[in-house]
């Protein structure tokens, strides 16, 4: 056959080689043909396009892309309340994936350091957007749930998948003895402590609004003192967690096993520069925040049906959207016998929510007006007072095993039983305030 003459390009393809131009345009996940082209019409419609196919070809799970634009279009349209909220659900699932992409991308370029405080701020970017866009509608308790949530699920859910996986796939050495994964004692050890302190955190306002003998306006007052000075606090001793973890003792959090080939991790080599993955992050973050906007706005609608509690939601279903990818992350890591990086995922995941995220939702919400606080219900508060108990009692000793992971998946299924069980806002028993919506 005569060659093919691709003039945008400026050389010739003969019909032999065209499949393999297509199949390095379409599907080569690191770089696209025109790139490096002189000419600037060539080399800036290639790179937005090498930009796009390498964050669409960053995991499998995005497939679900295709409910972005349908969430969207539910949304504007407005069609039934149960549909808008499925296909913004689905849709931010894959969202989600590529902000944890783009998130990888900027942290490897930035060393230890500087990449560990981005994965900080950025790793629970979704639940974040979700929060705000709640909170400024004044759903405080589809806030409160999902930060719970958000909880429960890294510590129950994805730590008891990674040490279930983990353990099932390492069961047995080299002689064919039963054996345990092993993690940074150190790690542990700290990470047990500060979610200690956030389990008292929440403990204390509902204690206090327990004991407190006055009327429901000046209970409520006290609470909000009470929780805006507690966010204040916690935030610091956030601060100083990173400045502890980061830089003076870091060698306390280093991998015990890391020369049983664990710089396996070290081997990705980022595909997208800095700005492209910045311009990335900025993008999908609008996305999620209109998908969020349509996803709250049709919670009133469903709850109103009886069907499912506004707990239920924010507990256990927003939570897994925003994790979605993190949690397949944690799981193959664990897989591969990398503890951990995935209790990196798991445990520090938790301590960025309740000891980041959660005090600045409630400095938010004073700031715009949102009686947002951590006075959560009496059965959440036990809930995760419970769950935090079992996990500092499996998590000290440094090593895990199939068992314990089982433990943790079972209480975590029983949580969520018990939140379905319960009738539609049942459990919402705290009075609102007046002139607020909650």
């Amino acid at each position: 056959m005569d060659p093919e003459v691709r003039p945008l390009l400026g050389h010739r393809i003969s019909s032999h080689h065209s499949s393999g131009f297509w199949r390095h345009l379409l599907l080569n996940p690191r770089s696209s043909p025109g790139t490096d082209s002189p000419n600037p019409l060539v080399r800036w419609p290639a790179y937005l396009w090498n930009v796009t196919k390498v964050t669409l070809l960053s995991s499998w799970i995005n497939i679900l892309l295709i409910f972005v634009p349908f969430g969207i279009i539910a949304g504007m349209l407005k069609w039934s309340a149960a549909w808008v909220f499925t296909l913004n659900f689905l849709a931010i699932i894959p969202l989600a994936a590529v902000l944890s992409f783009a998130t990888e991308e900027i942290a490897h370029r930035l060393g230890e350091t500087l990449g560990g405080l981005v994965n900080a701020t950025f790793g629970n970017a979704v639940e974040l957007i979700v929060s705000v866009v709640a909170l400024r509608a004044g759903e405080i308790e589809v806030v409160q749930a999902s930060m719970l949530g958000s909880i429960l699920s890294n510590l129950l859910l994805v730590m008891g998948m990674c040490f279930l996986l983990g353990g099932v796939y390492n069961m047995r050495d080299a002689q064919g003895n039963g054996t345990e994964q092993s993690f940074s004692q150190g790690t542990a050890q700290t990470t047990c402590s500060l979610m200690a302190l956030s389990s008292a955190s929440l403990i204390l306002p509902a204690a206090l609004y327990g004991v407190l003998e006055q009327s429901e306006d000046h209970k409520q007052a006290s609470i909000l003192v009470l929780s805006r000075g507690t966010a204040i606090i916690l935030l610091f001793l956030y601060c100083l967690y990173l400045y502890f973890a980061l830089r003076t003792h870091k060698k306390l959090f280093e991998p015990e096993a890391q020369s049983e080939g664990g710089s396996g991790e070290e081997e990705h080599e980022p595909v997208l520069g800095p700005w492209s993955a910045a311009l990335v992050l900025v993008v999908v973050t609008l996305i999620i925040s209109v998908c969020a906007d349509y996803m709250v706005d049709s919670i009133d609608a469903i709850v109103a049906s009886g069907k499912i509690s506004k707990t239920f939601i924010g507990l256990i279903l927003i939570p897994i959207v925003g994790n979605a990818a993190e949690h397949v992350t944690a799981c193959v890591v664990a897989v591969k016998n990398k503890m951990d990086l995935a209790m990196g995922v798991a445990i520090g995941s938790s301590i960025q929510i309740a000891l980041l995220v959660t005090p600045a939702l409630v400095m938010l919400g004073w700031a715009i007006g949102q009686p947002m606080t951590l006075h959560f219900g009496a059965f959440e508060t036990v809930a995760f007072a419970l769950s935090v108990f079992v996990v500092i009692y499996t998590v000290q000793d440094g090593k895990s095993n199939y068992l314990e992971g089982a433990m943790l998946l079972g209480l975590y299924v029983i949580i969520a039983l018990a939140f379905w069980a319960s009738p539609a806002d049942a459990l919402s028993g705290k009075p609102s305030i007046p002139g607020f919506r909650s």
